[in-house]
This record gives structure tokens, C-alpha cells and sequence, in this order.
């Protein structure tokens, strides 16, 4: 018996014969020829059934095999210049591992109700199967930028006895005999870990009860977290830029396949470089009043309307920093010289895609911070540990958190975020 080997790999083996194992899914006949399109998940090869090269069996069953069908291949690996990989198999022997007959998604148009109820099946289109490579080489990307950059990986926990920012927008649960949350944020257990590590990070899924329907919005999502001990807001902003430049152009170098399957244009992503535009909250509101959006005042938070328009005048993503602290949440930074402003920034992903970073220096002062907790109806002994971090060798610190589906949606081009998450949770939908 030859080799089994996976696709990405036959370049190592030309000339030679080798068992490949994969799914049907394209094929063409011409004559005396059949030619199967096979992917394993590594890569994709073009199989070429001769009829004086294969049993009539075998020949017949290249001509009537249904797509998506899963199947074993003997074949000789033989250079292939129009194809992508730069080979192809000449089939000697080919077994069928389970029929693919009556599979429900056809190359005709579907629905996005129908394709969604058969998420299980539209994950392996093309498009798709794009996609999940270049969310896996953001998610790839963003453990190394930290890696190099000294951070420590800190688990957050999922479910929390209290939210961070209120828990209009939480799922709450039974958690024995007690209500618990599941987690919209590890941000303030992460401000925990800094003090004990300098500088950390978590990396998992979050969860919003939002009731919103937009093409942005998840109930359930995953976001990355770091978080830095002795770092201002300058810093946090420094930090975000290099680390969302850093992600781009690792998928850029990496993805290019993937890319031109989606039809992305990559001169958009190539041109993703530092420095990124840095605007205030102040000079946000007057370039929307100069762009349709006269009535804005100022106080007022940004939606997504707001967001494209600003994202409109530049060409990568752009810094809005110094927010009303009105329009903030409680653990922010104050501005000591404009108190009615605080330390944070929103990155705006270009091209429409919304805000991809939310981000603040930390109050670090607990006399303020308990003012703040009175102020937002938050309650003090919910929130005892988290002071303890403010009454023990207190030191400013900041961080920020990065959605991964809106930056998966932005890279890829994507109209809508449902399609950068495997099995996507919105409002109306729970399975498959």
C-alpha cells in the first residue's frame, strides 16, 4: 500500500504513487476522461481518472460518484502547472468511503435561511472553508503577537457574579443557588492578573443579551484581551496599532488563496500600516456634522452610522480617543485635564466595518472609583475584589479588547458577521 498523505504535501512526492483520502467536490467528464476535484482540509487537488489506467469498475464510478461523496485514491503524483497547488493525481485505483448522494446544498443560488439552517453543510463551500483559514491565521497571528511581545495567556472565567459594565445586555443563569452571568468581558480579571504578571492577555468566548438584528452583532463571539500593568493611554494605543498591523499582514503573507477566493482587494489590506489616524471625540463629532449628521451633539455615543461615515475619510483604521465619560463605562480613566472626558480609545476598522478595538487606561484611584460605582448603581460589595486590586500596590495600567468576528468580517470583506463564526448565535437562531 503507498503512502497516505494529505494534499498540501504531494510536492514532496512527484513522480511517486500515494494514497490520498478526501471528498468529491467538483467533477467534469470528458470522454475517455474524468476529473474529480478532491479536498482533504489541507488542500484541494484535481484527480484524473484515464479509462486505460483504472478498472472498468473504477472508471465507472468516477463517472456517476455524487458530490461530497468521501473516497480513497491511489494515484501517481505528476506535475501540473495550471493548477494552484502545482500538481495533480493520475488515479490507478479509487474506493468509495460513503456516497454523497441527495447532498442538499447544489452549486444553483440558495438562500441565506437555507444556507443557515445548513451551516453544518455550507461550511464546506469554497467560500467558506476560506474563511475558517484566514480566522485561523488571525487567531494564530494574535497568539504570537503576544508571545513576542512577553505576555502571558490568562484564563477568564465565563461565568461571573457580576458584569463590568451592568448586566442589561447579560445572559443570567441559575448557578446553583445564586444568579450567575455568563461573561461579556474578562477585562477586570485580567486587571487582576497584570498586577501579578505585568502584562497578560485572555482569549475566549463573550457573551451579549443585545437585542439587535445589525449585519455587526453576535450573541455570542470571542474576543482577545490584553491587559498592562505601568501603561498609560498612549501606550494602550501604540500597542493596538501594532498588533492590528501585525494581523493584517500576517493574513496578507499568508492567506493570498484564501483572499482571491473571497475577491478581497488586497491593496486595501497591503496598505494597513502604521501610523494609524488619531482623532479626539471632539474632532469626531465635527467631521460627522460636516457629513449628513447635523443634529449630533456632543455627549452623544457612536452607532454604526456614525461609524462608517467616520471610517469614510480614511484609508485604514482610525483612533477616536477621549470620550465623554457620560457615554463610558465606570472603570475608566478620568482626564485630569478635562474631567468630563476619559482615557480610552475606539479603534474604527475602514470600509464600513465599525469599531473593531474598544480600549482605556484603568482608574486606578479607589476613591474615585468608588464614586463611580455609587454613580452607575453599581453595587460596592459585588465589586470588593476588584477594589482590593486599587487598595494593594495600586499602579496605572490599561488594555483593550479586540472582537474577533467583526475583524474576521472586515479582513475577509464580508457583508455580514454570521458567516466569520462556524456556528454563529444571533438573536432568532441557536443551531444547528
Amino acid at each position: 500500500m503507498p503512502e497516505y498523505i494529505q494534499i498540501k504535501d504531494v510536492a514532496k512526492y512527484a513522480s511517486q504513487e500515494v494514497l490520498i483520502k478526501g471528498w468529491v467536490y467538483q467533477k467534469r467528464s470528458s470522454g475517455k476522461l474524468h476529473f474529480l476535484q478532491i479536498r482533504d482540509g489541507s488542500a484541494d487537488i484535481q484527480a484524473v481518472i484515464f479509462k486505460n489506467d483504472v478498472s472498468e469498475d473504477v472508471f465507472e464510478l468516477g463517472d456517476k460518484i455524487a458530490l461530497e461523496s468521501s473516497v480513497e485514491i491511489v494515484g501517481v503524483v505528476n506535475e501540473h502547472k495550471r493548477s494552484k497547488i502545482g500538481y495533480e493525481i493520475s488515479v490507478r485505483d479509487m474506493k468509495l468511503i460513503s456516497d454523497g448522494e441527495g447532498y442538499p446544498i447544489t452549486p444553483k443560488e440558495h438562500g441565506v435561511a437555507f444556507l443557515m439552517e445548513n451551516r453544518h453543510l455550507w461550511l464546506r463551500s469554497p467560500r467558506q472553508r476560506a474563511i475558517l483559514k484566514i480566522r485561523n491565521e488571525i487567531i494564530k497571528s494574535i497568539r504570537d503577537f503576544f508571545y513576542e511581545k512577553g505576555f502571558t495567556l490568562v484564563d477568564a472565567p465565563i461565568f461571573t457574579p457580576s458584569a463590568c459594565e451592568g448586566t442589561t445586555n447579560l445572559f443570567e443563569t441559575t448557578y446553583f443557588d445564586t444568579k450567575a452571568y455568563l461573561s461579556q468581558s474578562g477585562q477586570l480579571y485580567m486587571e487582576a492578573a497584570a498586577m501579578a504578571l505585568g502584562k497578560v492577555y485572555c482569549f475566549g468566548p463573550t457573551f451579549r443579551a443585545e437585542k439587535s438584528k445589525t449585519r455587526r452583532h453576535l450573541t455570542e463571539f470571542w474576543m482577545v484581551e490584553p491587559e498592562m500593568a505601568f501603561c498609560d493611554l498612549d501606550g494602550d494605543m501604540a500597542l493596538a496599532e501594532e498588533f492590528v498591523e501585525y494581523i493584517v499582514q500576517s493574513v496578507v503573507a499568508k492567506c493570498r488563496d484564501e483572499l482571491e477566493v473571497l475577491e478581497r482587494d488586497i491593496s486595501k489590506l497591503e496598505n494597513i500600516k502604521r501610523p494609524f489616524p488619531r482623532i479626539s471625540y471632539d474632532e469626531a463629532i465635527e467631521i460627522l456634522k460636516k457629513n449628513g449628521h447635523e443634529d449630533i451633539k456632543w455627549g452623544d455615543d457612536f452607532g454604526g452610522d456614525e461609524e462608517t461615515v467616520i471610517s469614510e475619510q480614511f484609508d485604514r483604521p482610525v483612533m477616536i480617543h477621549h470620550y465623554p465619560a457620560e457615554c463610558k463605562a465606570f472603570y475608566m480613566k478620568q482626564d485630569e485635564q478635562n474631567p468630563k472626558t476619559v482615557k480610552c480609545v475606539d479603534m474604527i476598522a475602514p470600509e464600513g466595518y465599525g469599531e473593531i478595538i474598544g480600549g482605556a487606561q484603568r482608574e486606578e484611584n479607589i476613591d474615585i472609583l468608588l464614586e463611580k460605582l455609587k454613580a452607575n448603581n453599581l453595587s460596592e460589595e459585588a465589586f470588593e475584589w476588584y477594589l482590593d486590586l486599587r487598595r494593594y500596590g495600586s499602579v496605572e495600567h490599561a488594555g483593550f479588547g479586540l472582537g474577533i468576528e467583526r475583524t474576521v468580517s472586515w479582513i475577509c470583506g464580508l457583508h455580514h458577521v454570521r458567516e466569520t463564526i462556524p456556528f454563529p448565535r444571533l438573536m432568532d437562531r441557536i443551531k444547528p
